[in-house]
C-alpha cells in the first residue's frame, strides 16, 4: 500500500502539489487523470523519489521513501517516466538487463538472464533481442522500456504517461499490457494518462486531480461521471455506458 500524508511540492511562488494525502491500493491498476498542470507527474515523481517534496511524507508498505536505501527502494518500486530517452545507443535486451541492476550491481547470474528473457517473452520482444532501440518503431521501444521497469521485479509499478506518441492500436496494446501485469504478475500498476476512457475501462481505482489536488477518488463508476468530470476538467462530458464500461463523450 501507498500511503501518501500532506504532500507539498512547490517551485516559487507555484505550489504544483498541494497538500495531497490519500492511500493508492495494493494490487490491480489505478490511474491518476487531469488536466495539464494538475501535478500528476509530480506526484507520481515524489513518490518515487526522483523529485523531493517540500512538506509530507509518502511510505510504501510502512517504508518510508525519502528515509529508505536507495537498494531497498529499488526492489519495491520501480518507475518508467514520461521522457524515457537514452544519450548511449543500446540493444533492446542491453536496456531490460538494467531492470535487474538493483539487484545484481551488474553481475548477472543464470536467474537473472532468466528474468531478462522472460520479460522480453511477456513484452513480445524476444526477436528483437539484438536490434537497437533507434531502429524499433515507437510502440516496440515503449514496450521495451516497460520490460526493463518489470524485469527490476518490483511490487510497485509507476508508469509516467506510457501512452505518448502511441497511436490507438499500440496505446490500447499497452493498456492491455499493464492490466495484464497486475492481474497476471501480482503487481501494483499506478499510471498516470490522459484519456479518461483508457482510466475507465483499465482501472480498478481512479484519482482525478486539479491545481495539485485531489479533487476526488474512487472506482471508475464513481469518477467517469458528468458531475465529477465537469469539476476536474472545466467542461461539459457527457458519460454513456457501451459494453458496460462508462465512456466519456467530449467531442461536442
Amino acid at each position: 500500500m501507498i500511503e501518501v500524508q500532506q504532500l507539498t511540492k512547490a517551485y516559487g511562488s507555484t505550489v504544483v502539489v498541494d497538500d495531497v494525502s490519500l492511500t493508492l491500493p495494493t494490487g490491480g491498476v489505478t490511474s491518476i487523470i487531469g488536466a495539464n498542470g494538475a501535478g500528476k507527474s509530480t506526484l507520481l515523481s515524489i513518490i518515487a523519489r526522483l523529485l523531493g517534496a517540500d512538506a509530507g511524507t509518502v511510505r510504501i508498505d510502512g517504508l518510508d521513501v525519502a528515509q529508505a536505501p536507495s537498494a531497498e527502494l529499488a526492489k519495491r518500486l520501480s518507475i518508467l517516466r514520461q521522457d524515457n530517452h537514452l544519450a548511449v545507443r543500446l540493444t533492446v535486451q542491453d536496456l531490460v538487463a538494467f531492470g535487474r541492476y538493483p539487484h545484481t550491481k551488474g553481475r548477472l547470474t543464470v536467474e537473472d538472464r532468466r528474468k531478462i528473457a522472460g520479460a522480453m517473452e511477456y513484452l513480445g520482444l524476444s526477436g528483437l533481442a539484438g536490434r537497437y532501440l533507434d531502429e524499433l518503431s515507437g510502440g516496440q521501444r515503449q514496450r521495451a522500456f516497460v520490460a526493463m521497469v518489470l524485469c527490476q521485479d518490483t511490487d510497485y509499478v509507476l508508469l509516467d504517461e506510457p501512452l505518448n506518441n502511441l497511436d490507438m492500436r499500440h496505446a490500447v496494446g499497452m493498456m492491455q499490457l499493464l492490466r495484464r501485469t497486475a492481474d497476471e504478475l501480482g503487481k501494483t500498476v499506478v499510471v498516470v494518462v490522459h484519456d479518461i476512457n483508457f482510466a475507465s475501462c483499465y482501472s480498478d481505482h481512479i484519482v482525478a486531480m486539479k491545481d495539485g489536488k485531489v479533487l476526488c477518488q474512487g472506482s471508475p463508476e464513481q469518477i467517469i461521471d458528468t458531475a465529477c468530470l465537469r469539476d476536474v476538467y472545466d467542461m461539459e462530458v457527457a458519460v454513456e455506458v457501451i459494453g458496460g464500461r462508462r465512456i466519456g463523450v467530449y467531442y461536442g
